[in-house]
């Protein structure tokens, strides 16, 4: 049975509108984090001018082929497996799109996958990063308030990120500030371009 999230379907209509766009004169994306592959199924077929590659940890992999091939997108890549803490795959993209990946990675993590697109992605590159974010360490929702309490009591390492350290981490790889759009049920969708 294919694996689904409820959350997948609500917020990719928003997404979508704005990865149109962001990656309109995109030609290759890497996904981190595809999770079910719901995502990864509605915006390759959305968006057929772009080779949609979609990535995870092992054992998402095989919900994730199971959407694929009920899609039949011709653009739509077979997943990779993608664990930050290990050499990642070789693979070739001028955007990045990662859903709700940061507050369930360690800060740590977050660094590493900061550091591999910033390997990755060529000059004037995009990363685009959608999730629930705080700003100067304070909730924006009270909603958001209890997703990181319940996250942070799961595993203490995960939780809500600031903005402004995704930012910093950001400048860090070369990767610049451009966006930071909201998006429905206190969402954001961060755009990052890589500096020339």
């Amino acid at each position: 049975m294919k694996p689904y999230a409820e959350a997948c379907e609500r917020n990719r209509g928003p997404i979508l509108a704005v990865l149109q766009r962001i990656f309109s004169d995109r030609r290759r994306v890497l996904e981190i984090g595809s999770g079910t592959g719901q995502h990864a199924a509605y915006f390759a077929a959305a968006l057929p001018h772009l080779v949609w590659q979609p990535s995870d940890v092992a054992e998402h992999l095989a919900g994730i082929g199971l959407w694929r091939s009920e899609s039949g997108a011709p653009n739509l890549r077979r997943p990779l497996e993608l664990d930050v803490e290990r050499p990642w795959p070789d693979t070739v993209a001028d955007a990045v799109f990662s859903a709700n990946t940061c507050h369930i990675m360690s800060w740590p993590q977050v660094e590493r996958m900061f550091e591999g697109v910033g390997r990755l992605l060529p000059a004037r590159g995009v990363l685009a990063l959608y999730g629930p974010f705080n700003y100067g360490g304070r909730h924006t929702s009270e909603s958001n308030a209890r997703f990181d309490a319940m996250l942070r009591a799961r595993d203490p390492q995960s939780g809500l990120r600031d903005i402004e350290a995704l930012f910093a981490l950001g400048e860090r790889e070369y990767l610049e500030k451009e966006e930071d759009v909201a998006m429905p049920a206190n969402n954001r969708l961060l755009v990052f371009r890589k500096k020339p």
